[in-house]
């Protein structure tokens, strides 16, 4: 009984030696990977902020005219809301992402940055689509 605890004991030692490697690797390509995600839409940080600003000016010309498009004004209140919010996330995720695995399991730094990849994902999409809508409902 005691021999084969000890061989059991050794053999679950040897599966874990020999999966934690390919763990350890697999994070690092998933962390290339959400790196990747974010640095696709990060360049166009600074388009957000420009287009809030734009949608802003045209509600104050508007709000200026006679007659007032009062529904004009609101779809660009709630598109600068958007702009701003798109915005706040990507600096949101970013302050609260771990760049290092410090002394973490490979299995929970997997599902940290499952995790991760899921938030940097939505990130991603809000700001393509925000972009999207901005250039639609802002062109001169």
């Amino acid at each position: 009984m005691n021999r084969s605890i000890s061989l059991f004991t050794f053999g679950l030692f040897l599966l874990v030696l020999a999966c934690g490697p390919n763990l350890v690797q697999e994070n690092k390509i998933m962390r290339e990977q959400l790196i990747v995600v974010h640095d696709e839409v990060m360049p166009q940080i600074g388009k957000l902020k420009s287009y809030e600003k734009k949608a802003t000016q045209k509600i104050e010309e508007l709000s200026a005219r006679e007659p007032v498009d009062s529904v004009k004004i609101k779809n660009l209140k709630v598109l600068a809301l958007d702009l701003d919010q798109a915005y706040e996330g990507m600096f949101i995720w970013m302050r609260q992402y771990e760049p290092e695995d410090g002394d973490k399991e490979p299995i929970k730094v997997k599902a940290y940055l499952e995790e991760q990849m899921v938030m940097v994902t939505e990130v991603n999409k809000k700001m393509k689509a925000v972009l999207q809508k901005a250039e639609t409902e802002l062109k001169d």
